[in-house]
């Protein structure tokens, strides 16, 4: 006959294996979830710096802040990476007085997109001929729709100039639309004045990227862990603006 010390035993081991094997179950996907996010995050940024940088590549207009960012590269002799790391660190600052709270996405966003873009265009020669520059913009385009939905799907926060169109929204009132829309005319105008490239590739980036990256927004999106619980904090906008 089993004494009743040794049942407690047996009962308090059984109960401690089911709870640990109850806390292994939850823990194992909770850090795969973790996993994927962090690839999405880091693969889309640095996919958004290369096609960015086929953009530049095919010579038919670039992104809104590109063509700024273009602009500020020749009268600096700075590389357009750089240029692009430096105009982020900027923006993220303005969001201080904003009140605005960045993420483990918005400051990747700052430091890895510009080296993604200078990394590419160190390998990657301007394309020639009409064929090669129109692919070369049509790939960058779909190319940086796919980037957008792979980081904004992983949920680490937005990325700087994003963040500075969802700030001024709260503080003015404006929709994001109006903002939006007035930022990036000022930087394209500005841009365009300083040397930056615009042209068919700026129009069809502004009209296909959002539908673009909503496509991939549900084709990337990560689903939640087991118990519901995200992993780290570091929730997506009120209103995703699907821009960099």
């Amino acid at each position: 006959m089993v004494d009743s010390a040794s049942q407690a035993t047996g009962c308090h081991a059984a109960g401690h294996y089911h709870h640990t094997r109850g806390h292994l179950l939850t823990r194992q996907p909770r850090q795969g979830h973790l996993a994927r996010r962090l690839i999405q995050l880091y693969g889309g940024l640095v996919l958004y710096g290369a096609s960015s940088a086929l953009l530049v590549r095919s010579g038919l207009g670039l992104e809104p802040w590109n063509v700024l960012h273009q602009g500020l590269a020749e009268h600096t002799g700075l590389s357009m990476g750089v240029v692009l790391t430096i105009v982020g660190a900027v923006v993220l600052l303005l969001w201080i007085p904003l009140r605005q709270r960045p993420g483990l996405g918005t400051v990747s966003n700052v430091l890895v997109i510009g080296a993604a873009m200078d990394a590419t265009l160190s390998v990657v020669p301007d394309a020639h001929g009409w064929a090669l520059r129109i692919a070369a913009m049509v790939s960058g385009i779909v190319l940086n729709g796919a980037a957008t939905g792979l980081y904004i799907a992983a949920r680490f926060g937005p990325g700087p100039r994003d963040g500075l169109m969802t700030g001024l929204n709260r503080r003015t009132g404006l929709s994001v639309r109006l903002v939006r829309t007035a930022v990036e005319i000022t930087v394209v105008v500005t841009g365009f004045a300083l040397g930056g490239t615009v042209g068919l590739g700026t129009l069809l980036y502004a009209v296909s990227i959002g539908p673009l990256a909503q496509v991939f927004l549900r084709v990337f999106a990560v689903p939640p862990t087991l118990d519901g619980s995200t992993v780290v904090a570091a929730g997506r906008p009120r209103r995703a603006i699907l821009r960099r």
